[in-house]
């Protein structure tokens, strides 16, 4: 068969093949569509997911309420005027100067309401040394952080004038500022970074400037594009900065790895003696296949986050899905309309010292050669050394134990205001995030209404769940109260869990609950926590069972070998536990913590668990897919199996080495942010990519995939029905190979 005889089959190839006799009129829809997205979704902006839909169960009944009842919560502050030596008590005369000045300062700001003395509301710690100024941001909660510098300013100039005591503010303005500080310099600071980072290994990978940018540009008109789509989306299913951030993340990485694929197959088929338009009709049957494979199977783990009923997940499985698709979509038709365009221009803006490197894409890797020849000579000890470092990775994994982090777990001791949310709890257990009870009735002031909420702040302290004092708002004109509740147990979320338990269990059944019409829902820092733990564990069963199914199902489609796509499965799976055990020793135990910059606090973030499976089982696709698919291509060609594996790992291994290398790289600056939540997250990404690319895809599959033989293609007869998926192209067998005879398994050529 001649370089120009190739036959189109599968969306992929004439998608290629389209591509590149249109070169211009691809690369303008492409253009055309890009600008398009972002101009209509700049147009319509982006609707972001409201407070009283983040949650479902008491959380949401609690936020509904409020804003049905139209009452805009101010965000509140507080001022701790504290000794620090047990000689000066809140009674003596200088520690009343104090106060009386905090509360005169922060009225002359103008920026606050409603400020109320320690002498009035009895915000006194029982030892005395401690008193706390409250008072409330004028304006929009939401807000309220870009206010409050002016009374920050102002309690700093009385903590200078009163030296002898201590003066620090704390409530929802100044964590809300210093938490969007640290959060906006992290993400600016990782945005920065990815691209030049995954340029300078792309520089590495391909020697070329030229080939280099390529799959970088295409990541990010990708990304331009989905944030223009993100908010035409947004009007249906609301989005969100975190949304938004996540789509950044997954959109590098499968940008530039799907790029990544179809150049180096390009590259390789011309530096085999092929034609730079057969090159890349090669490229597109067989790297552009494995991309819509992976990119589909990632589109639909994404989408199991659309189960979960979490409004945050949902909008973060929206935005992972359709950057993925657009990416996907990229590579296979503008891509190739670019390569062609390019010719052997690609390789313009050579690096000299990696001429040699760049030039050798179909070479092979010599490492990995060295490591399979040993891997396929004892298959049998290469899969129980792999499986048994896999299991005693994973095995911290059992006893994971999530939950919303607290200020002081998510900063540790780096900020001033993390001591000062310390030395608030252990003065006042729980002050710094009381529950809130959302009282609602046909009329709040009525006699019974008014005794039974009494009655609620009597027995809130008198059960033992709160120390007091339990504050009450009352809004006459919308019926409704609100009750503000310290819990016991402060900012440890197991005792303070344990406090919400009592409060809604007995004490409020037994008081509020008695009166016919009135709704009391709960809500509060640990009520959200514990309601959004018990969501995401009853979302666990059916986002598992969603992903894990429809990947098995397209990876057998695909592939048509059962064993294809149970092993795809197993292996996956083996991956996400790995980097679950490592989450859980790093972050939970402390185990090697300082070398990541980080440490121990006791649990990992609530979310992350379910984002973690969901993301890696999509990614790890993405390499799996393409070993395989090489290894299945050369068996096609008329290799034996172990030829076949040896072939397709040995000549994907240059390429997938570069993808895990920027995957890795781009994930592990978030493992770099001050925020413990990224930093678990930037680690347990990067660590599960890198396992992913060497053990499991270097070791563990070749060595099972060596052990099975010809099982590796088995496909019942009985399934023969299904949709064929396999879209192969002809191929020339490789030199004196023939073609493996069928046996009833059905090798599809």
């Amino acid at each position: 068969m001649g370089n120009g005889d190739i036959r189109v089959r599968g969306i992929a190839a004439r998608a290629g093949s389209w591509s590149a006799r249109h070169r211009w009129a691809a690369v303008g829809i492409w253009v055309l569509f890009v600008v398009l997205a972002t101009g209509l979704g700049s147009a319509a902006g982006r609707v972001d997911v409201k407070d009283s839909d983040q949650l479902k169960g008491e959380t949401h009944t609690a936020a509904k309420l409020v804003e049905d009842a139209g009452i805009e919560e101010p965000a509140g502050e507080s001022v701790l005027v504290q000794a620090e030596d047990g000689s000066t008590k809140a009674t003596d005369a200088e520690f009343r100067a104090t106060v009386d000045a905090v509360v005169r300062a922060v009225e002359a700001t103008g920026e606050v309401a409603d400020v109320r003395s320690p002498y009035d509301t009895d915000t006194i710690s029982r030892d005395g040394r401690s008193a706390l100024v409250q008072f409330d941001m004028r304006g929009e909660s939401d807000t309220a952080g870009e206010r409050v510098e002016p009374v920050l300013e102002a309690v700093e100039k009385v903590q200078r004038e009163h030296g002898s005591l201590r003066v620090e503010q704390i409530g929802g303005a100044s964590m809300m500022k210093t938490f969007d500080d640290a959060f906006g310099d992290d993400f600016k600071k990782a945005e920065i970074s990815a691209v030049p980072v995954a340029l300078g290994i792309l520089l590495i990978a391909f020697g070329a400037l030229v080939a280099a940018l390529v799959p970088v540009l295409l990541a990010i008109t990708a990304i331009v594009a989905t944030m223009g789509l993100m908010g035409l989306v947004s009007h249906v299913m609301p989005m969100s900065d975190t949304a938004n951030s996540v789509m950044l993340l997954v959109g590098l990485a499968v940008g530039v790895d799907y790029c990544l694929f179809y150049l180096r197959r390009e590259r390789e088929e011309r530096a085999a003696g092929k034609d730079p338009q057969t090159a890349l009709r090669i490229a597109a049957a067989t790297s552009g296949r494995a991309i819509v494979v992976s990119g589909v199977t990632v589109c639909v783990a994404m989408a199991g986050m659309l189960f979960t009923g979490l409004a945050e997940f949902e909008a973060m499985g929206l935005a992972s899905l359709m950057v993925v698709a657009v990416a996907m979509v990229g590579s296979v038709t503008v891509l190739p309309a670019v390569l062609s365009l390019l010719g052997e221009r690609v390789e313009k803006g050579r690096i000299p010292f990696l001429r040699r490197r760049g030039s050798a894409a179909g070479g092979g890797s010599r490492f990995w050669s060295a490591v399979l020849k040993r891997v396929l000579a004892k298959p049998v000890v290469s899969v129980a050394v792999a499986t048994g470092v896999l299991l005693a990775i994973a095995a911290p994994a059992v006893g994971m134990k999530t939950q919303n982090l607290t200020l002081d777990q998510e900063f540790g001791d780096s900020l001033p205001i993390v001591q000062t949310y310390n030395r608030v709890n252990d003065a006042f257990p729980g002050g710094t995030e009381p529950a809130e009870v959302v009282v609602g009735a046909d009329d709040i002031n009525a006699p019974e209404v008014r005794a039974a909420l009494a009655d609620f702040r009597e027995q809130a302290v008198s059960s033992g769940a709160s120390r007091g004092p339990v504050e009450i708002k009352v809004h006459d004109g919308e019926n409704l109260a609100l009750v503000y509740v310290p819990l016991v147990g402060g900012s440890d979320l197991d005792k303070a869990g344990a406090s919400l338990d009592k409060l809604r269990d007995e004490v409020r059944p037994a008081t509020l609950g008695k009166v016919d019409g009135v709704e009391a829902p709960i809500t509060g820092q640990v009520a959200g926590s514990k309601d959004f733990n018990d969501q995401l564990v009853g979302s666990v069963v059916p986002v598992f069972v969603f992903v894990v199914v429809f990947a098995f199902l397209l990876m057998l489609l695909s592939f048509r070998s059962l064993t294809i796509a149970i092993t795809s499965i197993v292996l996956n799976l083996l991956s996400v536990g790995a980097a679950y055990g490592i989450l859980v020793a790093v972050f939970q135990h402390g185990w090697g913590a300082s070398l990541v910059g980080a440490e121990g606090v006791g649990a990992i973030i609530s979310w992350l668990p379910l984002f973690l499976f969901v993301i890696l089982f999509g990614l790890s696709m993405d390499y799996h897919v393409f070993v395989v698919s090489r290894i299945r291509e050369a068996r096609q060609r008329g290799r034996t199996t172990q030829e076949a594996i040896t072939h397709g790992v040995v000549t994907t291994a240059g390429v997938v080495t570069s993808a895990a290398v920027i995957m890795v790289a781009v994930f592990a600056i978030f493992g770099t942010l001050s925020m413990q939540s990224m930093k678990q997250m930037g680690v347990g990404l990067a660590a599960a990519v890198l396992i992913d690319a060497t053990i499991i895809r270097g070791v563990l599959l070749p060595a099972v995939m060596a052990l099975l033989g010809e099982r590796n293609w088995y496909f019942p007869r009985w399934l023969n029905r299904l949709p064929d998926m396999t879209h192969d192209e002809p191929v020339d067998p490789a030199p004196g190979a023939s073609r493996p005879a069928s046996e009833g398994e059905r090798v599809r050529v």
